[in-house]
């Protein structure tokens, strides 16, 4: 089973997101208060963090050796 790339910034973006729905689901069902305008700071700080996270990642040359020695680029099969 070929392994896909990992996208760090896309999984950074899509806890936030998660755990916007996770506070207002909370509201909904009366478990806590949230207030309307908590959705949008949680999304730009997970947004932010999620560039932060691609760029960082995007950092890393592409031909460079992964630590069990493979150059982490995919040969073509026959």
């Amino acid at each position: 089973m070929l392994r896909h790339e990992l996208h760090p910034g896309k999984l950074v973006a899509g806890l936030s997101l998660l755990t916007v729905a996770v506070v207002y689901a909370g509201d909904a069902g009366g478990a806590w208060e949230a207030p309307w305008f908590v959705a949008l700071p949680l999304v730009m700080a997970g947004l932010l963090l999620a560039g932060v996270a691609a760029a960082i990642h995007g950092i890393r040359p592409r031909g460079a050796t992964r630590p069990d020695g493979s150059s982490g680029r995919r040969t073509p099969r026959d």
